[in-house]
C-alpha cells in the first residue's frame, strides 16, 4: 500500500529564509470553495458547457489490479463517439491546439483522433485535498515567481491568477509522494526503425523519506534518480538531481555517474535546453515530463480556460498485452490506440524573456483543470515557427489515486521524427510505490555504489 508519510515540515520554520514573497494566497472564505463551489483541487466542480460535473473521480476499485500492480482498463467497452482525422480536423478546430492541427496535416493519411466520452476519473487523497486547502491561504511566489514558499504537497495555487501559478500547479502537483518504474523510450527513425532504452526512475518528496528533517535541504522540492538498464552501451549511468524550490537562489544540483569512467561529474547542462537523455537530440532536459525545472527563462502570460480535445483515460496504451511493435510508428504512435476526450484546460503562453537564451523561444501549454498535469505544449523556434508537438496521454492510476501519464510523445515536425516516454507494456513490473529511501540514497556518494536498488 502507498506509505502516506504526509509530514509537516515544521510550517513556516523549514521555508522560512525562503520568505519574501509576491503574491499572497486567497483568503479563508475563498479557500472554503476547494470541495463546495470547487473541486478539492480548484477545478470547476458543476457541469458547465460541454464538459460534465466532477462527481469524485474513478473509485480505487474502477477496474482489477493484478500483483505487479498492472491496472485493468475501466473503460474496456467504450467506442469512440468519432473521430477526427486530416478530412474534418476544421470542423473541430475550435477545440484543437495549433500543435493538433500541424500533426493532421503533417500525417494525413495516418493521423487521427479517436474521441469518446469525456469522464473525469481524476482524484487524489484526502491529505493533498487538505494540504491544497491550507496552500491556498498561505503558499506564495518568490523572486519574481521563479520560487515558492510555505508549500509541503498538493496544489499550491488552485486559484491562480498567473500563468507561472499554473505552472507551478504542473512542476510541484502530486505523483504519489514516492515513487519507482521501469519504463522505455524511444526515438524512431523516421521510417520507424527504434531501439528501446530503458530506465528505471524514482522519484521522491524530501517529507517522504524515512529520516526527515525539516530544517535539511530545506529548499528541495524532490529527489529523482534515473538509471539507464539498456542498451548496453549506456547501461549503468546513473543520473540524480535535487529539484530546488527557488532554482534562481539555488540552482537545481545535479550529478552523473559514467559507468565506463566510474566517476560521478556535477552536471549544470541537466537543466533547461541542456540535451535530454539518450534523446538523439529530440528533447530538452526540460522537457522531461512534459516541461520541469525553473521557470525563470520566460515571461507567463496566464490566457484563461478552454475546452480542447486532449488524450485522457489512455489505458490502452499501457496493455500487458502490446508489443512496442504495436505502438510506435512511423512518425507518430499508433493513434488506434488513443483515446481523446474534451476536457477544459488552462491556456498558458510563455514567451523567452529578452536577454535570455533557450531553442525553444515561445511555448504555448495547455494543461487539464482536474489534474494540473500538462496535456499538449506546442514549441516554437526563434523564428517564430511551430517546430516540436508535445502530447502526453493521461490516465488516472486508480488504485493509489495517482493521475499521470501513460505516454508522453514530442513530435519533431522538421525532421518527422518523435519522442515516446514511458513504454512498459513489455516490463515485469509497473510502478512501485513501496520503497523506503534515507537522505544517503540520493548523495552523489551513492552513485558510486552504482546499479539499481
Amino acid at each position: 500500500m502507498l506509505k502516506k508519510q504526509f509530514k509537516i515540515w515544521g510550517a513556516a520554520a523549514a521555508l522560512s529564509m525562503l520568505m519574501g514573497s509576491a503574491h499572497a494566497g486567497v483568503s479563508a472564505d475563498q479557500a472554503a470553495k476547494l470541495g463546495t463551489e470547487l473541486t478539492p483541487v480548484g477545478a470547476i466542480k458543476e457541469a458547465q458547457g460541454n464538459i460534465p460535473a466532477w462527481t469524485g473521480g474513478l473509485a480505487t476499485d474502477a477496474a482489477s489490479v493484478d500483483k505487479n500492480g498492472r491496472l485493468g482498463n475501466p473503460f474496456a467497452g467504450d467506442k469512440p463517439e468519432f473521430v477526427i482525422t486530416a478530412a474534418n480536423y476544421k470542423d473541430y478546430a475550435a477545440n484543437l491546439t495549433d500543435g493538433q492541427k500541424a500533426m493532421f496535416e503533417k500525417y494525413p493519411d495516418t493521423y487521427k483522433m479517436p474521441v469518446y466520452k469525456t469522464v473525469r476519473s481524476a482524484a487524489y487523497p484526502q491529505e493533498v485535498y487538505d494540504e491544497t486547502k491550507k496552500n491556498a491561504v498561505n503558499t506564495s511566489l518568490l523572486n519574481d515567481g521563479n520560487g515558492i514558499a510555505n508549500f509541503t504537497f498538493g496544489v499550491p495555487f488552485p486559484f491562480p491568477q498567473t500563468g507561472v501559478e499554473v505552472i507551478w500547479n504542473h512542476i510541484t502537483r502530486y505523483r504519489g509522494g514516492s515513487v519507482s518504474r521501469i519504463i522505455g523510450q524511444v526515438t524512431p527513425q523516421v521510417n520507424g526503425d527504434y531501439t528501446v532504452v530503458r530506465f528505471k526512475d524514482e522519484f521522491t518528496y524530501r517529507n517522504n523519506l524515512v529520516d526527515f528533517q525539516a530544517d535539511k535541504d530545506d529548499n528541495v522540492l524532490f529527489y529523482f534518480k534515473q538509471d539507464v538498464l539498456s542498451p548496453a552501451r549506456l547501461a549503468g549511468n546513473v543520473l540524480l538531481v535535487h529539484e530546488t524550490l527557488d532554482q534562481v537562489k539555488e540552482p537545481r544540483k545535479a550529478w552523473v555517474y559514467n559507468a565506463g569512467q566510474r566517476r560521478v561529474r556535477r552536471a549544470p547542462q541537466v537543466a533547461y535546453d541542456g540535451p535530454g537523455t539518450a534523446s538523439d537530440g529530440l528533447r530538452t532536459a526540460d522537457n522531461f515530463d512534459m516541461f520541469n525545472g525553473s521557470p525563470d527563462r520566460y515571461e507567463w502570460k496566464l490566457e484563461g480556460k478552454q475546452e480542447v480535445y486532449i488524450p485522457y483515460n489512455s489505458y490502452k496504451l499501457k496493455d500487458t498485452s502490446l508489443k512496442y511493435d504495436d505502438i510506435v510508428k512511423a512518425g507518430h504512435i499508433n493513434q488506434d490506440l488513443t483515446r481523446y476526450e474534451l476536457h477544459r484546460v488552462w491556456k498558458v503562453t510563455a514567451t523567452l524573456k529578452d536577454g535570455q537564451r533557450h531553442v525553444y523561444a515561445k511555448r504555448v501549454f495547455y494543461i487539464d483543470e482536474d489534474t494540473w498535469q500538462a496535456t499538449e505544449i506546442d514549441h516554437y523556434d526563434g523564428r517564430g515557427e511551430l517546430w516540436r508537438v508535445a502530447e502526453s496521454h493521461n490516465m488516472f492510476y486508480f488504485d493509489r489515486k495517482v493521475p499521470w501519464y501513460a505516454i508522453e510523445t514530442l513530435y519533431d515536425l522538421n525532421s518527422g521524427r518523435y519522442l515516446a516516454l514511458g513504454l512498459d507494456n513489455e516490463e515485469e513490473s509497473g510502478y512501485q510505490y513501496e520503497f523506503e529511501r534515507t537522505y544517503s540514497d540520493y548523495t552523489p556518494a551513492a552513485l558510486r555504489r552504482g546499479g539499481v536498488r
